[in-house]
Formats: C-alpha cells, structure tokens, sequence
C-alpha cells in the first residue's frame, strides 16, 4: 500500500467529516476486534485527506471525548487492552509466517493458466492465528478458470487431504473481465488490501480496472514498486499448449457445467441473489463464499453504525 497518504487539494474537509471517516473506519474494524493506528485511519479513510493533522487533531478530540480509545499506537472503540494485544500477537504470526505464503503462491502460479496469485483475507491485512487460513485470490487465463480451478482443487484434495489451512483458493476471476462487480465497502477493503505475490502486469490491470475503491478509499493508490517479474516454467507452457484450442475449450465447458451443477444443488437453499453474490459461477468468475460472509460483514457494519449513534449522539453516516 502506498506510503503518501495525504493528498493536498483545495477542498479541504471538514473536521467533522474527518470524524465521521475515522469512526466508520474503526467501526468496520470493530467486527474483527481490530484496532487501527493513525497511519491506517488515514488510508481506511472514507474522506480525502489535506494533511496528517486533520488526523491528529480529531484523533485528539474524540479520545478526549470518550468515543474512542487510546492504547499507544492504537485506536479502538472498546476501552479493552486485550484487544491490542490479540492485533499485536496475530501481527508477529503474520510476519512469521508471510515467507511461507509467499512459497506457497509461487507454487500455485506454476499450474496451468494461473496468471496472478494474491492473498487475501486476514493475512493480506497482515493478522494471523490459529482461527485463519492462507486465502488466495487468483487470476486466471481468459476461458480457462474452471479448467485451473479444477486442477488446484484436486491437488488440494489428493495431496493435502482437502485441508484449506494454508490452500484456500476462494475466488477466480479471468483477464477477459478484471471488474469486480460487488462496488460496496467490503469488497474495496478486500481489494485494496490484497497482497500480490506473482503476476505483477496481470494484478496491474486488475487494480486499474477496479479504480472505483477510490469511491470508499480516496487516500489510497496502488504501489507496484515491490513487484519483480517471473518466467512460465517450462512444463506449465506445455500443458497450456495441450490444452489449447478447442481440446481446452471442451475441458473448461466440462469442468464449468459440472462444478455449476454439483453447487446449484448443493446450496439450493440459498436465494437466488444470495448464490449469484456468494457462489458466483460465470465462465470468466468463480467465487465460492457459501456463508455469505459478505452480506453478515456489510449487515453488521450497518447496525453497528446505528448502535454507535444512539449509544453516543452522534452522527457517522449509515449505508
């Protein structure tokens, strides 16, 4: 994520909508327990910043007003020490741990027509613990998801046992179609937070193409500084050539009409915008979140706003 958070420009904000930008910020994170620091109010930001005062300043003030809590770099609504020890604990695993995720995405992008691998999820936001897993958004060559979906979903069933703990490949899209068609808060967190680790051009494009997160975060612009380009191994370029043309189209329809028919009859409970949202199953877009974390995050954010005003009086903005 890009360090330069502060962008002058001639509207300046108000220091009431800094406010209101830092509650809603602190407010997600609260569904996660996860204090933040002033650093990471500024990119979460919901309002386009002046400078790094403006932060402080209301910082300073609701702390001083009880709405919010201080525990020496970090902010919280919860006046719960523990809370900061939990960040801090779960931040030294991630560190920890990082150099395994980066291998493991190495891996991954060697399988045919796997173009770009990302980690998502709470790793991507630097936390891990014993409840997470290694989530991995990938992008796949055009016409090609559901035939590398299939591969790595059966190199997870054979060789690790289906175990998800450090494998968990939960959404694919294509290069054909890089836009993300959920524009709410969870899914801009979810994208400006992604850590690329291979695929530098391709997570490129995908970032320019989603340009919209800058709606809920305009403080943050993508850094592409850290990528380093990596060659197609040899025996990933043959089995690409084998299933090229029409012998690949015909394996990627198979794998497509039965993974769509085996998850329409598996969560035929779900109503239909539930599985459109949750179980997206399009040729270009694969996404498999069968408890609608989406919905629970966004219906819970909600209401937590709500909470927030009536609990303290003040105004931060809902939906």
């Amino acid at each position: 994520m890009n360090t330069n958070l502060y962008i002058e420009h001639s509207n300046i904000p108000s220091q009431e909508a800094v406010k209101k930008g830092i509650l809603r910020s602190l407010i997600y994170y609260d569904i996660f327990n996860y204090p933040l620091t002033a650093n990471e109010l500024a990119q979460f930001s919901s309002i386009k910043l002046h400078d790094k005062q403006c932060i402080t300043d209301a910082l300073e003030y609701l702390t001083q007003h009880l709405l919010i809590y201080k525990f020496g770099d970090f902010y919280s609504l919860k006046n719960d020490p523990t809370q900061i020890e939990r960040r801090k604990n779960g931040n030294n695993i991630a560190t920890e741990i990082l150099p395994k995720a980066l291998k493991r995405s190495k891996f991954i992008h060697k399988f045919p027509f796997v173009r770009s691998v990302n980690i998502s999820g709470s790793l991507s936001k630097n936390y891990f613990d014993e409840s997470t897993d290694f989530d991995f958004f990938i992008i796949a060559k055009a016409n090609r998801i559901w035939l590398c979906r299939l591969l790595l979903t059966f190199y997870k069933k054979i060789f690790l046992l289906n175990s998800r703990k450090y494998f968990c490949i939960n959404y694919y899209i294509d290069t054909t179609d890089l836009l993300i068609p959920d524009r709410n808060l969870f899914s801009a967190t979810e994208i400006i937070t992604l850590k690329n680790q291979c695929g530098e051009t391709v997570y490129k494009n995908f970032m320019e193409a989603n340009t919209w997160v800058q709606a809920y975060f305009p403080n943050y612009f993508p850094d592409y500084s850290f990528m380093e380009k990596e060659k197609m191994p040899m025996l990933k370029k043959i089995l690409e050539k084998v299933f090229s043309g029409k012998v690949g189209n015909y394996f990627d329809d198979l794998a497509f009409n039965i993974t769509t028919g085996f998850l329409k009859k598996r969560y035929s409970h779900l109503k239909k915008e539930e599985f459109q949202v949750n179980l997206r199953t399009k040729k270009n877009a694969s996404k498999h979140h069968p408890q609608g974390f989406q919905f629970k995050v966004l219906n819970a954010f909600e209401q937590k706003c709500k909470d927030f005003e009536i609990k303290h009086g003040v105004e931060v903005g809902i939906g």
